[in-house]
């Protein structure tokens, strides 16, 4: 863990032509191009993503854990790119993940989205964890959509599936796009998220891993809520945790 805020950002372009296995779990996507920012924020060093469609430079943003002085430089390198966000996804409730909320909504006027099982973490500080942080009273926005297993969300030309992977929050989601997919606290690079907060459950996100992320064909790359990227067939091969379970 580092004690220091830190932001880093890498911009990447996925230009992937689907095959027919992924190509049945997210119809009409046969080629798109998107573009991936990469933004490492915050005392817990989480990953925030913003994710455009190339063509229509309409994006989403993912995880602003970031609090207001990180939040100058990434939305002048958001502004840099020329890409419009739409809406922040949160893949859990957590404050390291969504301390930004409000900032984004402020400067952007967009909605923020979270699974429905999250929902009440967004503005209650006795579950999103932001007493442990110190910070006792914070409290997010409230959403403004809900989310729920199976729902698109549509950013330009890319679509964006949410996949229900409780057990790091009970609503815990990943989101598969193209062969891409942001696994939030659910799957690390060689490890997995942590079961010992409320409402957590290490059977659940062992469930979640092995009946929905592992069935990804191996070549999906992985970004993580921490950490570095990977893939399914790496995490399948190396991650302790997914290879005993498998």
């Amino acid at each position: 863990m580092r004690l220091k805020p830190c932001v880093s950002n890498l911009r990447l372009r996925v230009s992937a032509k689907l095959s027919g296995e992924l190509r049945n779990e997210i119809p009409g996507q046969d080629l798109a191009k998107m573009i991936v920012e990469v933004f490492t924020v915050g005392l817990l060093v989480a990953n925030c993503y913003v994710v455009g469609c190339e063509e229509t430079e309409e994006a989403v943003m993912i995880d602003p854990g970031f609090g207001s002085t990180e939040s100058k430089r990434i939305f002048r390198r958001v502004s840099e790119t020329g890409l419009e966000i739409e809406c922040v996804v949160n893949t859990h409730g957590h404050i390291d993940h969504t301390c930004g909320n409000g900032l984004v909504k402020e400067k952007m006027r967009v909605p923020i989205l979270i699974h429905k099982e999250d929902e009440v973490m967004l503005t209650d500080s006795r579950i999103n964890l932001s007493r442990e942080m110190g910070m006792a009273d914070w409290a997010s926005p409230p959403a403004d959509r809900l989310l729920a297993e199976g729902d698109t969300i549509e950013v330009g030309q890319l679509n964006l599936k949410v996949i229900h992977t409780p057990g790091h929050s009970k609503g815990s989601i990943s989101l598969l796009c193209e062969d891409v997919v942001f696994s939030g606290d659910t799957l690390f690079a060689g490890s997995i998220g942590r079961t010992d907060f409320p409402g957590s459950s290490f059977e659940m996100i062992m469930h979640s891993i092995r009946n929905k992320l592992m069935r990804l064909p191996d070549r999906v790359k992985v970004y993580p809520g921490h950490g570095p990227s990977s893939n399914i067939g790496e995490e399948k091969r190396n991650n302790p945790f997914v290879h005993s379970f498998l």
